[in-house]
């Protein structure tokens, strides 16, 4: 070979080995590019399982978020101020029934408050008079009210009757409803029972919201009341669902839905169980502060707060989940504000954490898929044609998880949806940061919770589907739960961990602005939701997603602990290790090559 030749091939040999560098860069990179194809979501439907109490306060606000069920206070005491021949019609006004039935949204209707002229103890709360008297019997004054509320509203679409509310709160403590005995509640649900089915075919008959803290044996001796009637079992005991109020305390969610399911196999019982209350309401708002000794909430955890409650009651197996509340009307400037619309119609991020739940949830089937390890939880949720997965960490610090793909590609969505980006999966996994809780000292809710969405040919199989390897978390330093300050009412998106070996570049998304609703009508103010003692927490907004090129980009929306470099905040992260060894040996051979070309140049000048 004449050295013409000779340099001709070692110029070949560099040439080929740049070029395949540059590909295999190319290619990693192209991990974390925006694929042309994203998940097909179900076109908008109204799912019945997700529902948002007293909706009717703003319609289109309801509809937007595509509320499945509303609950409208029937005060008897208002309907029947002064006695039986009563009927005060615009107590609860047709048009709201009129817009429910529109919206195909499910309205449940909430009996409660004896007018004085119906007992013989203190208004509002007292046994009504005659209830032991048979249905039939004029003297019996709550089956007279029944019978006539049910006839009327059943053809205006109401069909679902709650029989009163926290039955269990003893006199003298806040929240307190009905002054009678638990066997005196088993007969009023009883009557109740009879009178709805017998003029309403449809009626669907709910136990009263039980709050459990006030009594936690009241579930149990109530359904020791009424398998002892030998009458129940016939009539399907006199109910046909038990109704749950939970707040603040989020994987008491979990709990007390165990809880209930235990107590009901006690007594031979398995019926759906509501939670009809849910909600962490935020007194650090900047815009509405509220003064409380418990429970410091943010508006951040609010949010985060709504997405894991409908994960953890939806994985407990509830039937369905009620916020409470759309909108707090009639309230004092300060007063307790549980609203995911604030007093003056303005959006808080929980708005859109409700919205993007029901937008990644809706329509999905039972079971749902649950994993809980020492610091994080992972649900899984089959829809029509596609998997929804939620993912949160559950204490301080932060954390990067190695999912399983089901996919080639997933989109990764924000608590309030206002952050996504679809990614595609590296050997078979996606890698997920996880923003730590915000502690006040206790984690009462969890980190700002992700979802993973995928597009499927099929539902998966939830019992056999790759779990995530606790193992392979790495938990990051604990990120210091900041002090809870009004002073923001939404913080930027950042994902959060300075520990990831086998990082990729990462993208950010830009959040969308919060919106802005407006006016605020006048009705009948009604009572706020008890709940256990309460405790602290911040605020939701965007969130970043954090593409990697072997894993994928995590969602955050906790800007203060930004770590540089880190997937959240748009940094490239280092490349994973071993991951490059070939481009390595690649660049090795075109140094050598280059070098050995150079000698042979410089030896034939010589010559």
């Amino acid at each position: 070979m004449t050295f013409k030749q000779f340099s001709i091939f070692l110029f070949t040999v560099v040439v080929s080995s740049v070029a395949v560098i540059i590909g295999s860069s190319q290619d990693a990179n192209a991990q974390t590019t925006t694929p042309t194809q994203t998940p097909d979501l179900p076109e908008s439907t109204v799912d019945h399982r997700f529902g948002v109490v007293e909706s009717f306060w703003e319609a289109e606000e309801a509809a937007e978020l595509e509320v499945g069920w509303d609950r409208i206070l029937f005060y008897w005491n208002e309907i029947q101020p002064t006695g039986p021949d009563d009927w005060n019609t615009l107590h609860v006004l047709e048009e709201w029934l009129d817009d429910a039935r529109e919206h195909d949204r499910l309205v449940m209707g909430l009996l409660k408050n004896t007018p004085g002229w119906a007992t013989d103890a203190e208004p509002y709360s007292g046994v009504p008079r005659g209830l032991y008297l048979p249905v039939d019997d004029p003297g019996n004054l709550w089956a007279g009210y029944v019978a006539k509320v049910v006839k009327y509203y059943a053809p205006l679409g109401v069909h679902h009757w709650i029989i009163w509310n926290e039955p269990e709160i003893e006199a003298g403590v806040y929240g307190h409803e009905f002054s009678g005995s638990t066997s005196d509640y088993y007969q009023l649900l009883k009557v109740a029972y009879q009178v709805a089915k017998a003029n309403d075919p449809e009626a669907v008959i709910h136990l009263a919201g039980w709050s459990y803290w006030h009594d936690p044996s009241w579930l149990g001796q109530f359904l020791q009341i009424a398998v002892a009637d030998p009458e129940a079992k016939d009539h399907n005991y006199f109910f046909d669902i038990i109704t749950l109020h939970i707040y603040f305390r989020v994987e008491t969610v979990e709990e007390l839905v165990n809880e209930t399911w235990d107590i009901q196999r006690r007594y031979g019982l398995q019926k759906p169980i509501w939670i009809n209350e849910t909600n962490a309401s935020p007194n650090l708002d900047p815009l509405w502060p509220v003064e409380r000794p418990n429970f410091q909430v943010d508006l951040d955890q609010q949010a985060w707060f709504i997405v894991q409650a409908h994960a953890l009651a939806f994985g407990a197996d509830s039937t369905s989940v009620g916020i409470y509340k759309l909108m707090d009307v009639l309230l004092p400037e300060g007063g307790e504000s549980f609203g995911i619309l604030r007093p003056d119609s303005s959006r808080r991020p929980a708005f859109y954490a409700y919205q993007t739940v029901v937008r990644y949830l809706r329509d999905f089937t039972f079971p749902v898929g649950r994993q809980r390890a020492e610091n994080f939880y992972a649900f899984t949720f089959n829809r029509p044609d596609s998997v929804t997965r939620i993912l949160w960490s559950r204490n301080s610090a932060d954390l990067v998880l190695k999912v399983p793909a089901l996919a080639d590609e997933a989109l990764i969505v924000s608590a309030t949806g206002d952050t996504e980006r679809v990614v595609k999966a590296y050997r078979g996994h996606y890698r997920i940061h996880l923003r730590g809780a915000r502690c006040t000292p206790e984690c009462d809710i969890g980190g700002a919770p992700v979802f993973l969405v995928e597009a499927v040919d099929k539902p998966v199989d939830i019992d056999s589907m790759a779990a995530i390897d606790p193992e392979t978390a790495i938990v990051a330093t604990a990120t210091p739960s900041p002090t809870p300050s009004p002073t923001s009412a939404n913080t930027e998106i950042g994902a959060a961990s300075t520990e990831t070996p086998d990082a990729e570049p990462t993208a950010t998304l830009t959040p969308e602005p919060t919106a802005t609703v407006t006016a605020l009508p006048t009705v009948t103010a009604t009572s706020s939701p008890t709940s256990p003692p309460p405790t602290a927490v911040p605020s939701p907004t965007p969130a970043s997603v954090s593409g990697e090129g072997e894993e994928l980009a995590a969602l955050s929306t906790d800007s203060a602990a930004q770590t540089t470099g880190d997937a959240g905040d748009g940094s490239p992260m280092d490349p994973p290790s071993g991951e490059g060894s070939a481009s390595w040996w690649f660049i090795g051979a075109a140094v050598f090559l280059g070098g050995l070309l150079s000698l042979v140049v410089v030896r034939q000048r010589r010559n």
